[in-house]
Order: structure tokens, then C-alpha cells, then sequence
């Protein structure tokens, strides 16, 4: 797994897209659960870029352990070492 780490401007949702979803004709449901898909497909293309797999070959057990190691960065080395920053 030897992609660069995040970039502190890195976005799930770009302002662009963020005004796309609400220019859309949805409920504000349906808003937030588009902001989310596009938000976690950006996530797993991440995950599966450092897998080196393709998207559609990645396995629940993958999404799982990359979540358990970005999870461990955080509380090791601090927020600002992890890929999610919340």
C-alpha cells in the first residue's frame, strides 16, 4: 500500500458538486444520501488504489482493514497523519 498521503485541501465533495447535488430536483434525504455515495466512491477508489485492485474487486475484509489502519495512524501519530480527518 504506497499511495501518497492525503493532501490537507483533499475534499470528499468538491463546492462544484456540492452545488450540482443542490441544483438537482431531490428531497433533502435524497441530497444527503447523493453527497454520500459520491463522497464514499471517492473513498473507495482511494482504498482500492492502495490495494492496487479495482474498485470492484475490492472485498468487504479490505474496506474493513484500511478503515482499522487509518484508524490506528489517527490514534498514534494524531489526526493530521490520518487520511480521514474527522
Amino acid at each position: 500500500m504506497d499511495v501518497a498521503p492525503q493532501q490537507p485541501s483533499t475534499q470528499f465533495l468538491t463546492l462544484e458538486e456540492s452545488a450540482k447535488v443542490d441544483a438537482a430536483l431531490l428531497s433533502s434525504p435524497e441530497k444527503f444520501l447523493t453527497r454520500l455515495t459520491i463522497s464514499s466512491l471517492k473513498l473507495l477508489k482511494y482504498i482500492a488504489q492502495e490495494y492496487n485492485v479495482a474498485i470492484e474487486d475490492l472485498t468487504t475484509h479490505q474496506v474493513i482493514a484500511w478503515f482499522e489502519k487509518d484508524s490506528k495512524i489517527r490514534r498514534e501519530e494524531g489526526i493530521e497523519a490520518s487520511f480521514l480527518k474527522w
